[in-house]
């Protein structure tokens, strides 16, 4: 049985399209987890409505907490051999639970993966833990969010998302991926993301939204990451710092390109970090020339 956890909050025009989503698929052995994360608009009376329609469904309704509090109470609750997770505003094809384990089963693998609106290929790979953990942080075959992968149960284990922090995902996905003996994947678009106005996300589209308590939970991540992932890869132990000062240094070249203010004090931070550092960057075989152009720009 494939459990799949969503969480809703205040999505009462969208959640039904998710929900209609997962009753739709072409995979029939499943629980559908749903976590009203105590909504003030019908979203968890909408999810009450299927759960009548649909034995499948299970709606938890909790008090308003942070995405990593709902997951959690959604994953404390699952009983399934496999784990999948939806957001709210998403949307699945039909054989999207049906693909994903087709492609677990094929290869022998703990974790499958496909394409996503933000980022699909015409690509097909199994990877070791090590070399999934290395591409998300790269975040070109695939991004760091839960959504859009397929992960056995014993993958996942007494794992749980940080309750105090604004990115879940980015500090659960390397250890969910480190415990991983392969990880399937196949670029083909199955997973609808849709990014509404209340997105965390949004700031990437508009650089001015970007607050300094995002970018602050941003850094922490990529700190803890790179401590966790050093320790458990420790022959990759130089790329995963690298990656941490390469999304630095590029956090400050945007800071100053696109003169947001409202982050002058954390940029202090990592200009102060950044040049702590400096020769051990540039001397990086990682780094890449237009990252040694912004060193030299922006770090003394």
């Amino acid at each position: 049985m494939i459990s799949v956890i969503m969480l809703t909050y205040n999505r009462e025009t969208l959640v039904g399209r998710a929900i209609e989503s997962v009753r739709a698929q072409s995979w029939k052995d499943l629980e559908f987890i749903i976590v009203d994360n105590g909504s003030t608009d019908r979203s968890g009376k909408i999810a009450d409505e299927y759960a009548a329609l649909d034995s499948r469904i299970q709606v938890i309704h909790k008090e308003c907490g942070n995405i990593g509090s709902g997951r959690n109470a959604g994953l404390n609750a699952a009983k399934g051999d496999f784990i999948a997770f939806i957001d709210d505003d998403d949307w699945i094809e039909p054989d999207y639970l049906d693909f994903l384990y087709q492609l677990l089963v094929e290869y022998g693998a703990d974790v499958s993966i496909c394409g996503t609106t933000t980022a699909s290929s015409e690509k097909h790979c199994v990877m070791t833990a090590e070399e999934a953990v290395i591409e998300t942080m790269r975040r070109k075959l695939f991004k760091v969010g839960f959504p859009g992968k397929l992960f056995r149960s014993s993958v996942i284990g007494n794992l749980r998302f940080p309750t105090d922090t604004i990115h879940d995902d980015c500090f659960l996905m390397h250890k969910a991926l480190g415990n991983a003996s392969r990880v399937a994947y196949d670029g083909i678009l199955k997973y609808h993301i849709f990014h509404g106005s209340s997105s965390t996300t949004k700031w990437k589209d508009d650089f001015r939204l970007l607050t300094p308590e995002l970018l602050t939970d941003l850094l922490e991540s990529r700190k803890l990451r790179t401590e966790w992932c050093g320790e458990r890869f420790p022959n990759s132990a130089l790329l995963f710092q690298y990656f941490e000062w390469s999304y630095m240094i590029s956090m400050v070249e945007k800071i100053n390109r696109l003169h947001v203010t409202q982050c002058s004090r954390i940029l202090d931070v990592m200009v102060q970090e950044l040049s702590a550092h400096k020769n051990e960057f540039l001397s990086c075989e990682y780094c890449q020339p237009f990252e040694r152009q912004w060193v030299e720009q922006y770090i003394s």
